[in-house]
């Protein structure tokens, strides 16, 4: 999925999208203890990917923290 429409999702979205990729990082390294796993670059791909969520997660928190106490923060 791509940062972009990532971002479009409200954080509700973003959390359910985080269980169901820790889901399936869990499930790709049962395959690789048990030996089934043919491409193992999913694991490290699965993880990246969970990474990126809850980095737009705490983005969101970050904006909408700043927008309460007023401290902007532009990403930088």
């Amino acid at each position: 999925m791509k940062i972009s429409e990532l971002r479009q999702k409200s954080e509700a979205e973003l959390k359910v999208e985080i269980k169901e990729l820790q889901k399936a990082h869990f499930g790709l390294r049962m395959q690789k203890s048990a030996q089934k796993l043919g491409n193992t670059q999913a694991i490290s791909l699965a993880r990246r990917q969970v990474a990126r969520v809850k980095t737009i997660l705490s983005e969101k928190h970050r904006a909408e923290k700043s927008t309460i106490t007023g401290v902007t923060y532009d990403g930088n």
